[in-house]
């Protein structure tokens, strides 16, 4: 089944591109890994400007959605681009407070405007030292926390910092809202769409200029059928994302976020062996997107976690 974009979708999607192409993303996620936030938190606001947050938020508190389909064609562009920060985050976020009528009001219109940065966690809080909000989750209530402790832990992703929530702070509901968490796992699962396709066209660019016996090591058929198996796998996850942004089932969530991941993990193994050693390397380019797909693999949901929701969404329609 295919579930092609409209023409507005599309001009979104390419109006995205030209502006993270512009922003030469690669410097910034660089400098936001190594704690330097001015040059990410200026994009944050472009991105915010182009409408990305406001297609997570309701219009009452001055969004245009939810709408889940634009906002999956918008988190594959990031993902393209690997652009840092809380994004899945974001979205969670804004599903979250808008249950809340007064603290929406007060914290959803800035969160669209890209003035506020927001993330939720539960033990570790991604990109918690940067966000102005933090939601924690991590006591199973929702939790407007005071903050994040001030020490980072790594992370596989040094662009995705981790910083610990500090305890307290007022209730915002009891138990984390049914179906909440969903939006999450879609937006992470349409970012490692993103970040699995860019992986794909660097490694088949790269594989046309690599050298070795004297032809281009894109002429092997080794690397021809590790390249396909890794275009066929992408081209399968890219309508379980668009299929699970319509629906919004968590099976049909869970799905698309285990075909996705490991499509884009797949993509990120098949780059290092085409690439070799120089594909690992902190200054080839190519590492910041390898660290991305496998941080997403285990974000919001291990694929362990993610295939036992598929089972259990299967076994209800029973």
């Amino acid at each position: 089944m295919r579930f092609p974009l409209t023409a507005e979708q599309r001009a979104f999607a390419r109006s995205l591109d030209a502006l993270l192409t512009a922003a030469d993303t690669p410097s910034v996620i660089r400098a936001w890994g190594a704690g330097d936030r001015r040059a990410g938190r200026a994009l944050w606001s472009e991105i915010a400007g182009a409408g990305v947050f406001a297609l997570a938020v309701p219009e009452a508190y001055e969004g245009v959605g939810p709408l889940p389909p634009d906002l999956a064609v918008a988190c594959v562009e990031l993902g393209r681009h690997a652009v840092p920060g809380p994004l899945a985050e974001t979205v969670l976020a804004a599903v979250l407070l808008a249950g809340h009528p007064e603290r929406a009001a007060r914290l959803l219109p800035p969160l669209v405007a890209g003035k506020t940065m927001v993330t939720v966690g539960g033990a570790y809080a991604v990109d918690g030292d940067a966000a102005d909000v933090v939601l924690s989750l991590g006591d199973g209530r929702v939790r407007l926390a005071p903050g994040c402790r001030p020490e980072v832990r790594p992370s596989l992703d040094p662009a995705r910092r981790l910083a610990v929530p500090l305890p307290g702070g007022e209730v915002l509901c009891p138990a984390v809202p049914p179906g909440a968490l969903d939006w999450a796992r879609l937006a992470t699962a349409a970012q490692a769409l993103g970040v699995g396709l860019a992986l794909l066209d660097r490694t088949v660019s790269y594989a046309g200029q690599r050298v070795q016996f004297g032809v281009p090591v894109g002429s092997f058929q080794a690397v021809k059928h590790r390249l396909a198996d890794t275009a066929v796998a992408l081209e399968f996850a890219e309508p379980l994302v668009f299929g699970a942004a319509l629906s919004m089932a968590p099976a049909d969530i869970a799905a698309a976020k285990v075909a996705a991941c490991e499509a884009a993990y797949g993509a990120a193994r098949t780059a290092l062996q085409v690439h070799g050693a120089i594909g690992y390397t902190a200054e080839y380019d190519l590492s910041l997107w390898l660290t991305r797909a496998r941080a997403l693999r285990g974000a919001w949901g291990t694929p362990a976690q993610c295939r036992a929701a598929v089972l259990a969404g299967r076994e209800q329609d029973l």
